[in-house]
């Protein structure tokens, strides 16, 4: 279920811009203020997408300044909030989640000083967008703000709370509020954002658990939300990055990862500061290039590869972000796994671990890993070393539990085959 509805969360805190739809008895905001309003949003969004989380919230902040009877600024500052937790903890790069190590039943904690920001954030955005739909009960803009304040609530109790069942309730309530918009203005093509999210997770849960949240009324479907989130990513207006966003990601799920390289291709041009797009181009062309193998299991040098290769390199030497060379670090490595060259990634798994700063977390799957690309490596005392650091080390995810598995018994990596029929 966890790696299901992360995409969630990945997906919310990419933020949507409200325009005025429909006639309204009395605007939200003059003309004047419209223009402000919406250079404000722009710039705001624009920076978050570049990960400069620290203009964002000065943006969003003089959002709420200036127009504090709307719940934009709060919302946003919200959002921002969110998507630096995210970062700080690397889970912004959504492959992390692609690997079953990275899921267990270890919890994060969570420190009590953000939910409280969060909650107060989103309770007032809430507060704000309830008093316009008093006043105005089919104000679209008020209906479509509602939906994105339980949307985001849903993606922050997944992501960062681990509250499941909370974030499915919110996350309903989230697509019945845009339907609601969608009822009153059918040519509201993001709104449908959140609902073709919504249909491809719970069309994605394991049966038992799709039955389960039956009983809170969802029902979705996979394929479906996928077309939704394709028609917005094509004919959306506001939401059409998010969209976008979100189909590298799906597209990696479905194993379609080609379109997910051109998706992410085609951000990275227009984010140039956002190195994350930058890796999930990386991620899909070394997947690609597997699937592409030979049937004895031997990788060939595709030009597909050596992009893939090529793009950790210039990352490595990139001083913008320098900040998150431990995750470089760590996805390098991992696609040198992927590519048979097991010793490079070895070298790249111990300096992520080792460097300056590294998350706690991904420092000790950097040991795991390159405890297993030892153990590949048939380097077995080296490896058994490795497996000791990381038990030494606090639990993070399921890493104490593999780790007693790689002295207890030599990893051995996933063959080709394997890997097409998980």
């Amino acid at each position: 279920m966890k790696k299901v509805l992360i995409f969630f969360a990945i997906g919310a805190v990419l933020l949507v811009s409200i325009t005025t739809r429909g006639q309204q008895p009395t605007p939200w905001l003059s003309d004047a203020e419209r223009i402000r309003f919406e250079k404000l949003r722009e710039s705001g969004c624009e920076a978050l997408y570049n990960l400069d989380n620290k203009r964002a919230q000065a943006e969003f902040s003089e959002m709420v300044r200036l127009f504090p009877q709307h719940p934009a600024g709060q919302h946003y500052l919200a959002s921002a909030l969110f998507f630096e937790t995210l970062y700080k903890s690397r889970r912004l790069q959504s492959s992390l989640y692609s690997s079953k190590s990275f899921y267990s039943g270890s919890e994060d904690k969570v420190e009590p000083n953000l939910v409280k920001q969060f909650r107060t954030l989103t309770r007032e955005a809430q507060r704000l967008a309830e008093a316009r739909l008093q006043q105005y009960p089919k104000d679209t803009e008020a209906l479509y703000f509602l939906g994105n304040v339980a949307a985001l609530k849903a993606s922050f109790e997944e992501a960062v709370e681990r509250r499941h069942f909370s974030a499915l309730r919110d996350g309903s309530e989230a697509v019945a509020k845009h339907r609601r918009v969608l009822e009153l203005d059918p040519n509201y093509v993001d709104a449908q954002v959140t609902i073709g999210v919504y249909d491809y997770i719970i069309g994605s849960l394991p049966l038992p658990v799709k039955l389960l949240a039956g009983v809170f009324g969802a029902e979705g479907s996979r394929k479906r939300g996928l077309a939704t989130i394709e028609k917005v990513a094509k004919s959306g207006r506001v939401a059409r990055d998010q969209a976008m966003t979100l189909l590298v990601i799906l597209y990696e799920r479905e194993k379609r990862y080609g379109d997910a390289a051109d998706q992410a291709k085609q951000l990275s041009t227009k984010y140039p500061r956002n190195y994350l797009y930058r890796i999930e181009i990386a991620d899909a062309l070394i997947s690609q290039a597997t699937i592409a193998s030979t049937a004895n299991h031997a990788l060939r040098d595709t030009e597909g590869m050596r992009e893939a290769l090529s793009i950790y390199e210039a990352l490595l030497h990139d001083k913008e972000v320098a900040g998150s060379i431990d995750l470089i670090h760590f996805k390098y490595g991992e696609a040198l796994l992927k590519t048979g060259q097991k010793e490079r990634a070895v070298t790249e798994f111990l300096a992520a671990a080792k460097t300056e700063g590294a998350d706690e977390g991904l420092a000790t799957m950097a040991y795991l890993y390159a405890a297993q690309s030892l153990d590949a490596s048939n380097k077995r005392s080296e490896a058994v070393g490795q497996y000791r650091l990381v038990l030494s080390r606090p639990d993070v995810y399921d890493a104490h539990t593999q780790a007693r598995k790689g002295l207890a018994q030599p990893y051995k990596t996933v063959t080709t085959t394997e890997s097409r029929s998980q």
